[in-house]
């Protein structure tokens, strides 16, 4: 009873949920494969391999499609040369259409 006005949060806040499924969904992939993170070798591969799902469910969350983001960095990243280059980079800055990259002379 004592933590009642935590519990209805909600009903005061408009963009607060009763639930936090949209979370634990987001989360979910991540927490069935975690023992797939004991066969990374190293801390240093399990932290480079976190990293790298960070960012693909970070994607996710911004409505950026995973491919296509990672291809757009990784071919942005060789010319980013301040820590504002690296923040443009990052998903919660870029929307769908910037990472419509051209495509070769043979349409691949």
């Amino acid at each position: 009873l004592n933590q009642r006005s935590r519990l209805t949060v909600y009903l005061d806040q408009g963009v607060v949920g009763p639930d936090n499924n949209a979370a634990e969904n987001a989360i979910r992939p991540f927490v069935i494969g975690r023992k797939n993170w004991l066969f990374a070798g190293n801390p240093a591969g399990a932290a480079a391999s976190a990293s790298l799902y960070s960012l693909v469910e970070s994607a996710k969350a911004n409505g950026l499609e995973p491919y296509r983001y990672l291809r757009f960095i990784f071919e942005k990243l060789p010319f980013a040369e301040s820590q504002s280059d690296y923040e443009e980079l990052l998903p919660n800055r870029l929307k769908a259409a910037d990472l419509l990259l051209p495509q070769s002379i043979s349409g691949v």
